[in-house]
């Protein structure tokens, strides 16, 4: 079955290269908040990523990502408010890098990693 370009933008997030892309670009991003470039963390908390996900999902064979058990569990519990609730974090981690916060920092990152996990409990909603 072929997938549509939404089929590809939900399952692209689970490929290698993009949450590499993205955990090292959030890694880079803090860093450079907490040191005050604003103009370089903005670049590097968006453009990597954009990038990747393009590349992804332009070139990358995402059908056995879709089929796999995190394909299904992704697009399960990956709605747009799940998405919503990921940028919120990500958000939360930036504005704590920016205060030099590490409590901030961490308690963005718990929220990313709580959307993420959202499902493991088998009650989604």
């Amino acid at each position: 079955m072929t997938m549509t370009l939404a089929d590809k933008a939900l399952i692209h997030q689970i490929h290698p290269a993009k949450l590499a892309t993205d955990i090292s670009s959030s890694l880079v991003s803090v860093w450079l908040l907490w040191q005050h470039a604003l103009a370089w963390g903005i670049v590097v908390t968006f453009v990597p990523p954009a990038i990747a996900s393009a590349l992804v999902i332009r070139f990358a064979h995402l059908e056995p990502l879709r089929d796999s058990r995190l394909g299904r569990y992704v697009a399960r519990i990956m709605t747009p408010a799940t998405q919503g609730v990921r940028l919120a974090g990500a958000l939360v981690m930036a504005v704590g890098a920016w205060q030099r916060s590490w409590l901030l920092v961490i308690a963005g990152l718990a929220v990313v990693a709580a959307a993420w996990a959202r499902g493991l409990t088998g009650r989604i909603g």
